[in-house]
């Protein structure tokens, strides 16, 4: 039988956890609750009126003004984001679930030591790559073009480490010997039998990579100066920093904000399911 105070301090426990759960929920919540609210309003409202209550709704005049405004630029600003994001974020997987594969179920000299390189290699801030990056694609000549976004953003340490840990897991060696004997090559036996029980990992480092490039703001503000080359982080700020002597320009800043946080909701919300179940797999193992 369970001792009363046990069963008391149970409780208790459980409705701290959920009463801190509630504090961070709504602090983290907030926020996105201002900019909805925000950027409903017109222009004349925004120090006027109480900043987390509706009031004048305006929403679809501002977004319409947010797509026309500067011969519409930032639709321009939209369509690089996505290429950037989502171009970067496949590659990059792909290039994280080969790397990770090759290093969970080949033997080679030297394999422990890469798998270190790629360990150390999570722990590197990626601003600090920066200044070298540009120093690099200068000579090179890339710099102010899209592959100077494009290039880093396909390298993830992260997801080269989960994908080897979710190979080492998932993928058992009889099979792939198996795929072998019925005379199945590396590559075939890769992208037919190896990746389809990779899909969890290798959702989550799409989702991974994808928030991370779509949110990237120091890196496409050291490669790039032209603007029609700019994702909608460096373009709102380009904006944002005009606004003092261009007010109007506020509300579609405010605007643009909300616009570039829905894409990267919807991502989350379709994708979670495998998100969860990948880092699961890794944190177990």
């Amino acid at each position: 039988m369970s001792n009363p105070s046990t069963i008391r301090e149970s409780r208790g426990s459980r409705t701290a956890v959920m009463a801190l759960m509630f504090l961070l929920a709504v602090y983290f919540l907030l926020p996105v609750y201002f900019l909805i609210v925000a950027a409903t309003k017109p222009q004349g409202e925004l120090a006027t009126t109480n900043g987390l209550a509706f009031s004048h709704f305006n929403l679809f005049e501002n977004l319409r003004i947010l797509f026309t405004r500067s011969d519409g630029i930032f639709g321009r600003w939209a369509l690089n984001t996505v290429i950037y994001a989502v171009l970067g974020a496949a590659v990059g997987t792909l290039i994280s679930a080969l790397c990770g594969y090759a290093l969970a179920k080949f033997r080679f000299r030297g394999r422990e030591f890469l798998f270190s390189v790629v360990l150390g290699g999570v722990l590197v801030p990626t601003t600090a790559l920066a200044l070298p990056l540009f120093l690099l694609f200068s000579a090179t000549g890339i710099v102010n073009t899209y592959l100077a976004v494009f290039l880093p953003s396909i390298v993830s340490p992260f997801g080269v480490y989960l994908a080897r840990i979710f190979a080492n897991a998932a993928v058992p060696q009889e099979l792939i010997e198996s795929a072998r004997l019925d005379g199945a090559g590396e590559f075939r036996t890769f992208f037919s039998v190896s990746s389809r029980l990779m899909t969890p990992a290798l959702v989550t480092i799409f989702l991974f990579q994808f928030v991370a490039i779509w949110n990237n703001f120091f890196l496409p503000m050291v490669m790039l100066q032209k603007e029609s080359l700019f994702p909608i982080t460096l373009g709102l700020y380009e904006w944002n920093g005009q606004t003092a002597r261009a007010p109007l320009l506020q509300e579609s800043v405010i605007t643009g904000s909300l616009v570039s946080i829905v894409p990267v909701i919807i991502v989350f919300i379709l994708l979670q399911r495998f998100w969860r179940t990948g880092l699961a797999a890794g944190s177990l193992k």
